[in-house]
Order: C-alpha cells, then sequence, then structure tokens
C-alpha cells in the first residue's frame, strides 16, 4: 500500500480504518490551508481566529484559545500579530478590565473576504468528485460522530466531577 494515498494504518493489510482516513484527511486540509494563508504573510491560526472573530465579535482571549485549541498565551501573540497589522483590536471588557474582547477591524474586511473564497474554493476542490447525495450523507455523518464525542466528553467531564466530590467526602 501507498502510504500517500493509503486510508489504512501503515504496514495495515486491511479495510480503510476511518479514524486514520479522518486525520489524514485533516492533516491535508491543514497543509493546504497554511499553504494559502502563507500568501497573505499568515498562518493557519492566524486565519482560524479572524474567521471565529467574525462569527462571534468581542470574544475574550481565553474563550478563543479554547475554541482554537491553543493555549492563551498562543492566542495574544498571534493578536499581537494581528494588532500590528491593524487587523484585531482587543477592548477592555465593560465588567471586567482584566478580560480583553477582540474585534475585527474594518480593515480585516477585505481579508476576511479573500480567506471566506478560499474556503470556498477548498471545498469545491476536495468535494468535486463527489454527488450532491454523498456530501450530504458525508456532512450528516461527520455531525453525528461529533454529537456523540461531545455528549461523551460532557459524560466524562460529569463523571470526573462526582468522583472528585465522592472522593472528598471520603476524605
Amino acid at each position: 500500500m501507498d502510504p500517500n494515498t493509503s486510508c489504512a494504518p501503515p504496514g495495515a493489510e486491511t479495510e480503510p480504518d476511518i479514524l486514520y482516513l479522518l486525520h489524514d484527511v485533516a492533516r491535508l486540509l491543514r497543509r493546504e490551508i497554511d499553504r494559502r494563508a502563507r500568501m497573505h504573510d499568515m498562518n493557519r491560526a492566524q486565519w482560524v481566529m479572524m474567521i471565529r472573530l467574525s462569527h462571534n465579535p468581542g470574544l475574550s482571549q481565553k474563550d478563543l484559545a479554547e475554541i482554537i485549541e491553543v493555549e492563551p498565551m498562543t492566542v495574544a501573540r498571534l493578536t499581537d500579530r494581528l494588532e500590528a497589522r491593524g487587523l484585531v483590536e482587543r477592548r477592555a471588557d465593560p465588567r471586567d478590565r482584566r478580560i480583553w474582547r477582540l474585534h475585527l477591524t474594518p480593515l480585516a474586511d477585505p481579508l476576511l473576504r479573500d480567506i471566506q473564497a478560499q474556503r470556498g474554493i477548498i471545498s469545491e476542490f476536495v468535494t468535486k468528485t463527489l454527488s450532491p447525495e454523498v456530501i450530504e450523507a458525508t456532512i450528516d455523518g461527520l455531525m453525528r460522530m461529533k454529537t456523540i464525542l461531545l455528549t461523551a466528553d460532557r459524560a466524562a467531564d460529569t463523571y470526573m466531577i462526582s468522583a472528585a466530590k465522592a472522593e472528598q467526602e471520603m476524605a
């Protein structure tokens, strides 16, 4: 099996593995997005930040860090770079001066339109050989998988909280 085209783990001579394939497709998408972001002297994380802020203006740096799965200090550094380019501004939270709320500036609008256009181009490119029915079924399947994982995540959190309380009561 060719490791560049295989959807099974290296060395496996079996049917495609969905988890391996999901990981591999996500990796290839990240690489393509990185390549396109570099054309704008940016990186994928900055693009993701801008997209998230366009949908949720005023997110705190901490909330944004959780959403894009990086450390808050990473968001601070990324924000510094975007702020230096005039694309993002920090505004103090009216209820808590320690919290900075992030907002895109009007200068970000043309770049954001290009990012959205690039996302459309990538989406069209990777789905060009798929019928609308296959795309719809894929989206449905992925949404179901996401729901299962989110439910499991919440259940694990509930279990951990219950276990910690039980441990405290026993102490």
